[in-house]
């Protein structure tokens, strides 16, 4: 129980890393402009990732299972990423 707390708390302490990435960005680049709401929706969609990830490997035992699930949440986390961020589905909460 001990290792998936630590697996979890790993989870939630890489999302405000990888969101530095973005920041860092900003302070020397011009083409990196995120806003306030960039910021809240990436960290949203990351934590989900990252929630959904340790529900996985806590409720499946098999590798296969888990493998598949993981695909799907993926391929749903990269589907939602490029909607937000270009609209490549034309829906009316896409990037403008």
């Amino acid at each position: 129980m001990v290792s998936t707390n630590k697996r979890l708390i790993a989870i939630l302490m890489t999302v405000p890393l990888v969101l530095l990435i973005p920041f860092i960005a900003m302070q020397f680049s011009a083409e990196v402009k995120w806003s306030f709401r960039d910021f809240v929706m990436a960290g949203f969609l990351l934590t989900g990732l990252g929630l959904g990830l340790e529900f996985i490997l806590r409720k499946f035992t098999t590798t296969k299972t888990r493998l598949l699930f993981c695909l799907v949440l993926f391929t749903v986390f990269f589907l939602i990423w490029a909607e937000l961020a270009v609209g490549i589905f034309g829906t009316p909460f896409a990037g403008s």
